[in-house]
């Protein structure tokens, strides 16, 4: 599978030379932290003790382990081997094993039937496959490529077993840095899954720095990710043990209790969680016979709370800066390589994104014909810089879309920056209702019911409609023990908020639990459905 850079080689070679982009790959930036911290504590689950887990040197040993297996299957540099594996120990040897082999990983969240497997797969040509699911050994019987099939569950029929012993000794091959290391899944707007590949230099510098502006100077970091590994904000995983040295705490699968009880067990300095879990963490009430902590100073070693994977309405915020009394760090970016952040503020306004990053991404706003336009000028966000990744993968016209001719990548976001060089946000160049011929924005009108004080979470989808194309329906879940307001009380309330009539949704679904995807983000295609089934 080729993996052409789409940015010019001279902007690689200028961000290598000056320091942004470390001139090793993933797993030689792993082993520098394992010689230099140990017996640290790497990795460990949610559920176990505070002292569990794998140390460094513990972890490498299975990194070794395993990456002897994957090479005495044939595999080796520059194959794709596919991950699909639950949160926890097991994803993060295997996957940093796939880069000791100079082999590409392509990590994806477990759940979902075996269609993404096939589409994912059949587009990247994988040579080996890592899954506990039955299911999908069986779908990779279409798949005459896919030729080593491992299971951490042992006896799975059809897979070798993760755990197995290797048979013959086995060493790390240099790796090139500027080759693939990792694809990031993300369904953006399109209607199948993108892959965007990245190379060892973008991961472990653009990554790494963006991770470690979120607090700096803060070691030991301990980040407890509560976030799909597999998905593309999960990746921060692996970027927080091979390139920053820090103690990743992961769940095997996403629980409230389970992610309360890590927060004191495990003491992380950070959290990072999709706005839907923050929002169920600050809101969670005590269990039977267990002690809730109360806000702020019962976590004083936890930093910030980082969200991301969605915008972050202002009421989740709000109650997590009530619930642990730390800074709400709100990041904008995608798996394209866009990336900025800034604290949440109730003060700020709500599209303002931050300052910029260039030891992370440049970011330029552009008018027709990807000219830039002058500060203070709203068009389409753009973004080129050390995160930025390779290529997609296995869809030259996605390239041919999202990709400038030097290597910019366009978001499909429109944006505007300010006299300080701060990106403000301002909605999808896509994502749009389009009733009657009128363009709809459904980003701002959530951003609006956000601030109904009887409104937890609000998603606003298109639904059909015969006479207008489509009509704008707000999914509301509402604050616990609040009703959910009606039609023409949230209409009223937007209107005073300042929304023209046009915009007002002229639909609602009242949502008791808001559907997730595999990657944690809320779910807009079953949203769309159940509201096109329910809301004649």
């Amino acid at each position: 599978m080729p993996f052409p850079d789409r940015v010019p080689r001279a902007d690689r070679r200028a961000w290598t030379e000056g320091g942004l982009c470390p001139d090793l790959d993933l797993y030689s930036l792993f082993r520098i932290r394992v010689r230099r911290h140990p017996g640290r504590q790497a990795v460990v689950e949610t559920g176990e003790p505070a002292g569990g887990g794998l140390t460094f040197a513990a972890l490498d040993a299975e990194v070794r382990r395993i990456g002897a297996l994957f090479s005495q299957a044939g595999l080796g540099a520059g194959d794709v081997v596919a991950l699909r594996l639950p949160g926890g120990r097991d994803a993060v040897a295997a996957e940093l094993a796939v880069y000791a082999i100079g082999a590409v990983a392509l990590p994806y969240p477990p759940g979902g039937g075996s269609r993404d497997t096939l589409a994912l797969l059949g587009a990247s040509r994988a040579r080996a496959l890592v899954c506990a699911d039955p299911e999908d050994v069986a779908a990779c019987a279409r798949l005459p490529y896919v030729e080593a099939l491992f299971s951490p569950v042992r006896g799975l029929p059809g897979t070798r077993w993760l755990g197995a012993a290797a048979t013959r000794p086995w060493r790390p091959a240099p790796v090139d840095p500027a080759a693939p290391a990792r694809v990031l899944v993300s369904s953006g707007t399109e209607a199948a899954p993108k892959m965007v590949a990245y190379a060892h230099q973008a991961m472990g510098g653009g990554r790494a720095a963006y991770l470690r502006a979120l607090a700096p100077g803060a070691e030991p970091r301990r980040h407890l990710v509560l976030a799909p590994l597999a998905s593309s904000f999960g990746s921060c995983g692996i970027v927080t043990l091979a390139a920053l040295g820090g103690t990743l705490v992961v769940p095997p699968t996403f629980s409230v209790r389970g992610a309360l009880r890590a927060l004191g067990a495990h003491r992380p300095t950070h959290v990072f969680g999709v706005p839907t879990m923050l929002r169920w963490l600050a809101e969670a009430p005590a269990a039977p016979g267990e002690e809730f902590p109360g806000p702020g100073e019962d976590f004083p070693w936890l930093r910030a709370v980082v969200s991301s994977g969605a915008a972050l309405p202002a009421s989740t915020a709000r109650a997590c800066v009530r619930r642990f009394g730390r800074p709400v760090l709100t990041v904008y970016g995608s798996s394209d390589g866009v990336n900025c952040h800034t604290v949440w503020s109730p003060d700020a306004e709500e599209e303002y994104a931050g300052v910029p990053d260039p030891a992370v991404t440049r970011i330029r706003i552009t008018g027709p014909g990807d000219r830039p336009v002058p500060p203070g000028g709203t068009g389409e966000i753009q973004a080129k810089g050390p995160m930025t990744p390779l290529c997609y993968v296995g869809d030259p016209a996605l390239d041919a879309r999202y990709r400038t001719a030097d290597g910019w990548v366009r978001t499909g976001d429109l944006g505007r920056l300010g006299p300080d060089g701060g990106l403000s946000v301002l909605g999808r160049l896509k994502n749009v209702v389009i009733r009657g011929g009128l363009n709809i924005s459904p980003a701002e009108v959530e951003r609006e019911l956000a601030h109904h004080p009887a409104v937890a979470e609000a998603v606003c989808v298109p639904v059909p409609d015969p006479d207008l194309g489509e009509r704008l329906c707000a999914c509301v879940r509402p604050v616990p023990g609040a009703p959910v307001p009606s039609l023409p009380e949230l209409g009223g309330f937007l209107t005073r908020r300042g929304l023209e009539r046009r915009k007002l949704p002229e639909r609602l679904l009242r949502v008791r639990v808001m559907p997730l995807g595999p990657t944690g983000k809320v779910c807009r295609r079953t949203l769309s459905e159940r509201a096109a089934a329910e809301c004649r």
